[in-house]
């Protein structure tokens, strides 16, 4: 923490007509904390609200399931589907915004990567191809994906109105905006990920037709919640059960995906690094970075994630143009007040991996916080 006082992420920043008093946000981070329901809790409001009063510019939430169908990725998983949701987050912005921050809603289809589903046994994807690797723990899974089953139209359909209807449902809930997850192995990466999407039709094939799918997500958004209210996209190379994953066609490949996402009508793109560090997952051939190329292709604001809590490398991404914002995950849940500290030169508490063991429920999290501050 040796960089403070004049540190570019508290400098305040801009996504489309949001003003935020610094470019610090927190990072998605799935909690599956909510009612069996998928209605959120007042200890899910006190959450985030932490984060907002620890003087984070931006909250982007855990991924939030959109439909009623299979959009579900978790036991346990926030939804916004009903009134009773839309009432409960209801309680989470209002928190926020009392706080002095700004919040976004996560919206999320599980795909192929679901685990934990109270509408449906079954599952889809762009294809009939399972998963790679074995279903996470730490979210209550156990065993081999199953095999979805290929979408048809319908499907297609289905999930795309989700995506539009749970946009109206976030802004009926007070959100300042929402980011469409198309990373990290879900859905729309599915759509996105040459191996997992193995379709012959207009969905399928060269990266400007696996991109299809996303753009399509957030033109109907954007055709239910008008020009001018923000909506995101959320992308990635690495996947949940894939860290060694790049685009295949490289520079190219991000050149196709920024610029098709942007006619669509993106405000702002955010490229996560699924637990690795920003460098190992940012770096593309002729010393790009995966993050600047999204700047220079679209003239979008970038949010970065991997690592951010490090004020060093923080600086330098902002400082020499890679991104406009970064986006912190475990460093925030353990130093909810991240941005206080870094004005202040203080001491950031070091992650340890057992907050998220045995489940990565915000129970957990408090238990393991007492434990730890115990040993101090």
């Amino acid at each position: 923490m040796s960089v403070q006082g004049s540190h570019p992420a508290l400098e305040p920043g801009r996504i489309g007509d949001l003003r935020t008093a610094n470019r610090l946000a927190v990072s998605p981070m799935t909690r599956v904390s909510a009612g069996p329901e998928g209605t959120p809790t007042p200890e899910m409001a006190a959450y985030y609200t932490e984060f907002a009063r620890g003087g984070f510019g931006l909250v982007l939430t855990e991924g939030i399931y959109t439909d009623s169908v299979y959009s579900q990725s978790y036991l346990n998983q926030p939804g916004l589907v009903s009134a009773g949701h839309v009432a409960a987050w209801r309680d989470v912005t209002e928190g926020v915004h009392e706080a002095g921050s700004l919040i976004v809603a996560q919206l999320m289809h599980a795909g192929a990567l679901s685990q934990g589903n109270a509408h449906r046994d079954d599952t889809i994807g762009p294809s009939a191809v399972r998963p790679l690797g074995v279903m996470m723990p730490e979210y209550g899974g156990t065993g081999r994906w199953p095999v979805p089953r290929e979408m048809g139209s319908a499907d297609i359909e289905e999930a795309v109105a989700g995506f539009a209807a749970a946009a109206v449902n976030a802004r009926e809930a007070g959100f300042d905006g929402v980011e469409i997850h198309a990373a990290n192995g879900y859905l729309l990466d599915q759509f996105l990920t040459d191996y997992t999407n193995l379709r012959e039709d207009s969905y399928g094939g060269p990266v400007a037709n696996r991109v299809r799918l996303t753009a399509e997500v957030v033109e109907a958004i954007r055709a239910e919640v008008g020009p001018d209210w923000c909506v995101g996209v959320r992308l990635s190379q690495t996947k949940v059960n894939d860290f060694r994953y790049r685009w295949p066609g490289g520079v190219h490949d991000g050149e196709v995906i920024f610029a098709a996402l942007a006619e669509a009508g993106a405000t702002y793109l955010h490229i996560a690094s699924e637990g690795r560090n920003w460098i190992e997952t940012a770096e593309l051939e002729g010393g790009l970075t995966i993050t600047g190329q999204a700047r220079r292709v679209t003239g979008l604001p970038v949010i970065a994630n991997g690592g951010m809590h490090d004020a060093e490398l923080s600086a330098q991404v902002l400082g020499d143009g890679h991104a406009d914002f970064v986006s912190v995950a475990r460093g925030a849940l353990v130093n909810p007040d991240l941005p206080r500290r870094l004005a202040e030169g203080g001491r950031l508490e070091r992650f340890d991996r057992t907050l998220l063991e045995p489940m990565v429920t915000l129970d957990n999290v408090r238990r393991r916080r007492r434990v730890l501050e115990a040993k101090v």
